[in-house]
């Protein structure tokens, strides 16, 4: 049974990190990164490492994924609503932008 578990793991590990680096919106590669992280954590402690799991969850998934989101929001590079976008396409219109 725990065979079982550790290839579910290392597939969802496998498949996380092509994912982050096929996604093409820098959000999504943050929320999927973040996941492998947490995957990475459990993997720690199914081999009996409580230390280095609690070391990647905290930093993998908690600061490092705080710090992509809020580089992100600085570089305006989280996807924007609908809404927003047909504002900012107003305004520039409006000052001779586009």
């Amino acid at each position: 049974m725990m065979t079982v578990f550790r290839v579910i793991l290392l597939i969802g590990l496998v498949g996380c990190a092509i994912a982050t680096a096929i996604v093409r919106k820098p959000m999504q590669a943050v929320i999927i990164y973040s996941a492998f992280s947490v995957v990475l954590a459990v993997i720690w402690i199914t081999l009996e490492a409580p230390d280095l799991a609690v070391t990647e969850a905290a930093v993998g998934a908690g600061v490092t994924g705080i710090l992509l989101y809020l580089t992100l929001r600085r570089l305006n590079l989280i996807d924007q609503d609908e809404a927003h976008k047909e504002k900012m396409r107003e305004e520039a219109d409006e000052h001779g932008k586009f």
